[in-house]
C-alpha cells in the first residue's frame, strides 16, 4: 500500500519538499562531546543547498558523478542530497576501501569531485589523484590537522558552502533551474558489488527505482516524525541509505549519528 504524502519526481524535489513541509521539525541528531546537537529540516536544507549550488560553481553540471569517502556522519547526508539538488549524481566508498579501490571508484564512476572526511581519507585521495585527470576538486569535511593545507585542488566543505552561497545570490535562478533537470528515470545514485569475483561493478539506481522502496515501504513497519532511528552502518552501502536516510526523507523520522558503533 502506497504511504507517501511527499512529492516530487526525483530525490532531490521530495528533499526540497520535505524542508518546505517540516521546516522546523527535528531532522537529525549527531552527538558531539556526549551531547546531542539537534539539526532541523530548515538547516539541513541550508547545508544541502549551498553545498549543491557550490558543486555547480565549481562547473559540474546536471548527470556529473561525485563520490563520497566518509564514515557514517551528518555531512554525508548535506553532500548526498546536497549533490542531488544540483541534478548530479552520487558514488559511496567505503571507507574502509585503499587507495587503490578508491582509485577504481572514482575512474570507473567518473567523479569530478572526491569528498573526503579527515586527513587519514585525504591521504588515500592523494596517492592516486594524478591517476585521476576527471578530478577537480577534493573536497575536506573536518580540516583538523590540514590548518595549514595549501593545495589549489583542496577545500573544506565550509569553504564550499561558502562557495555555492554566494554563487546562489548571484544566480538566482539557477537553483530552480538544476533542481528540475533530472527525471524519475535518469541515474540518482551508483552503489558498487564487493567485487568478490572481480571488478566492482557500479549498479546505477534512478530516482524512480530509489523512490518505489521510499513510497511503498511495508505497512508493518511505519515510521513517522515521531520515530527515533540510530544511524550507523555504511551510508555507501544501499542499506543504510535506504532505511536510513531515504526512509527517513520519506516518512519524517528522525536520524540520529552515534559518536562510535562501539558505545
Amino acid at each position: 500500500m502506497k504511504q507517501s504524502s511527499l512529492p516530487g519526481e526525483t530525490l532531490g524535489q521530495k528533499f526540497w519538499n520535505a524542508v518546505g513541509q517540516r521546516s522546523k521539525q527535528v531532522a537529525l541528531r549527531q552527538k558531539l562531546f556526549g551531547v546531542w546537537d539537534e539539526i532541523t529540516w530548515t538547516e539541513y536544507g541550508a547545508h544541502a543547498r549551498r553545498i549543491g549550488m557550490g558543486l555547480a560553481a565549481l562547473g559540474l553540471q546536471p548527470g556529473d558523478c561525485v563520490s563520497i569517502l566518509a564514515n557514517t556522519r551528518r555531512e554525508w547526508t548535506y553532500c548526498d542530497f546536497g549533490a542531488m539538488l544540483a541534478g548530479l549524481v552520487v558514488s559511496g566508498v567505503y571507507p574502509t576501501d585503499s587507495a587503490e579501490q578508491l582509485e577504481f571508484l572514482c575512474a570507473d564512476s567518473h567523479s569530478k569531485i572526491l569528498i573526503v572526511e579527515d586527513d587519514e581519507q585525504l591521504d588515500k585521495a592523494l596517492q592516486v589523484r594524478e591517476r585521476l585527470p576527471a578530478l577537480v576538486k577534493i573536497i575536506v569535511i573536518d580540516m583538523e590537522g590540514l590548518r595549514d593545507l595549501n593545495d589549489p585542488q583542496i577545500i573544506s566543505l565550509q569553504a564550499l558552502e561558502a562557495l555555492g552561497q554566494s554563487h546562489d545570490e548571484q544566480h538566482p535562478a539557477l537553483f530552480e533551474s538544476r533542481l528540475n533537470s533530472r527525471h524519475a528515470d535518469d541515474v540518482a545514485i551508483l552503489v558498487y558489488t564487493s567485487g568478490t569475483t572481480g571488478k566492482p561493478k557500479g549498479a546505477m539506481l534512478s530516482h524512480r527505482n530509489l523512490r518505489a522502496v521510499m513510497e511503498n515501504f511495508p505497512v508493518q513497519l511505519p515510521q513517522g516524525p515521531e520515530d527515533d532511528k540510530m544511524s550507523f552502518l555504511p551510508l555507501c552501502h544501499i542499506a543504510e541509505r535506504m532505511f536510513g536516510s531515504m526512509l527517513s526523507l520519506e516518512r519524517g523520522s528522525r536520524m540520529n549519528f552515534v559518536e562510535n558503533p562501539d558505545t
